[in-house]
């Protein structure tokens, strides 16, 4: 066995030592959001535990049904090299393993005791982000990337760690002033960037956003495709809310759809962007045929319910409807199987009415679509997604509101959202209509 050390200092133990590099792309690649982390495949012949868990989590990643399966091979070669390698390695293959087996509480916990033992693994630590983040745990994001930070404030990519847990916790101005040490330190930063565009869109910041994230956008190059698809589909929202609609059909058919088709993050990236120009107002044309094709081999995935309502919505607004009911009955059966309390009631509770819902809504069933959907809204955190991503949901149950005539509910929601938005031409266009219909235009001078 060979020791040595990762790029961020933590020693590792390899059987081949012309695998760190290999192993170095992947921490690097992951903290950073660049596509180099594949690189750790290259390395899979070394039958180290660190080596064969990083592989392991890579094919995790995918975020598929048949994950877990193409993970394993590699995470038993983890297990059976386990007892050659250090304590912190060895507690990153029991946290893959847990991620492996569905235990998520348990991959948390071990990826929180890694950030406090051994504060510079941030790939460890990101991955935990990764699983809190998924669970809607917005503190423990922020606990544990603080738990770092006394060791690893030199590194820019734990201040953008930091930026997204302080802006998930609702902490702006924290979020801000981590955002912009980030890019400081390395202005090729696109988490950072990523948690600084959340930050001025929540204050209503929308010129501004565009311009900072127009600025920035020329660092975008060797990402993998979720950042990148992902920071452009954020320029794609604040365009949106100035209601500049051919620039955001032109982003999402040269920069938000077409990376990496057959990934998660790309689809519901295109599924969020379609839904809402539809709900603005803008003919997409065929554009959901491509997205619905390959959401269809999403039916039996069942890995995340944010994922799945996605999937159900973009193929129901496909005109796949029966594809869009036979995920439903998919998502209900699996919420009735969860044995994990939190699993339980976020399958059952939360994504079963949300989904009902979202077919609502896609089949013209507005009044079904405002009461499955109000269930739900309370503890939509609680399905994964940021702020910005779940306020899909919130813009469709806005739009069932409207279609189904309850106009008095939707000026109580929909007037605060303007308050804290001015510059948001999108909302000031849908409280022109909301006013009309309740027959108050004329005393507030048309808005």
């Amino acid at each position: 066995m060979h020791t040595a050390t990762d790029s961020l200092g933590n020693p590792v133990t390899l059987h081949d030592p012309s695998s760190l590099a290999a192993l170095n792309d992947f921490v690097e690649g992951f903290i950073r959001c660049e596509a180099r982390a594949v690189n750790v495949l290259a390395a899979e012949h070394d039958e180290s535990a660190i080596v064969q868990a990083c592989c392991a989590a890579l094919h995790m990643f995918a975020e598929s049904a048949d994950a877990p399966r193409n993970a394993r091979p590699y995470l038993a070669r983890a297990q059976a090299a386990a007892g050659q390698a250090s304590e912190r390695e060895q507690r990153f293959v029991a946290a893959v393993a847990a991620w492996v087996d569905g235990d998520l509480p348990r991959a948390i916990a071990l990826h929180e005791e890694q950030a406090r033992l051994h504060p510079r693994d941030l790939a460890s630590l990101k991955l935990g982000q990764y699983h809190l983040f998924n669970r809607g745990d917005s503190p423990g994001m922020l606990r544990i990337a603080l738990a770092a930070l006394p060791a690893a404030a030199e590194v820019p990519y734990l201040h953008g760690m930091l930026a997204f847990g302080w802006e998930q916790c609702h902490l702006l101005d924290r979020a801000e002033a981590s955002a912009r040490h980030a890019v400081a330190l390395c202005r090729k930063e696109p988490w950072a960037h990523h948690a600084l565009a959340h930050v001025m869109l929540t204050q209503g910041r929308i010129a501004e956003g565009t311009d900072f994230m127009a600025s920035v956008s020329d660092t975008w190059t060797g990402l993998n495709s979720f950042m990148v698809t992902h920071n452009w589909w954020h320029q794609a929202l604040f365009l949106l809310e100035q209601e500049r609609h051919a620039e955001v059909l032109a982003l999402y058919d040269q920069q938000v759809w077409g990376v990496v088709k057959e990934y998660t993050q790309d689809q519901i990236n295109a599924v969020s962007l379609l839904a809402r120009l539809e709900l603005a107002g803008v003919d997409v044309g065929a554009r959901w045929a491509d997205v619905a094709d390959h959401l269809a081999l999403r039916l039996s995935d069942q890995v995340m319910p944010f994922l799945d309502l996605q999937y159900l919505y973009g193929l129901a607004r496909a005109g796949r409807v029966d594809e869009a009911r036979t995920l439903l009955q998919h998502i209900e059966a699996h919420a009735a199987s969860r044995t994990e309390a939190h699993e339980r009631r976020v399958w059952q509770q939360v994504c079963v009415p949300a989904a009902h819902g979202l077919l609502a809504h896609a089949s013209g069933d507005w009044a079904t679509a405002a009461w499955q959907l109000v269930l739900a809204l309370p503890q939509l955190v609680a399905v994964g997604g940021s702020h910005a991503q779940r306020d899909l949901f919130h813009q469709i149950y806005l739009d069932a509101l409207a279609r189904s005539g309850q106009w008095a509910t939707l000026q109580n929601l929909l007037q605060p959202q303007a308050n804290a938005q001015p510059e948001s031409l999108r909302l000031a266009r849908q409280l022109r209509g909301v006013y009309g219909a309740l027959a108050l235009d004329g005393a507030l001078g048309g808005m």
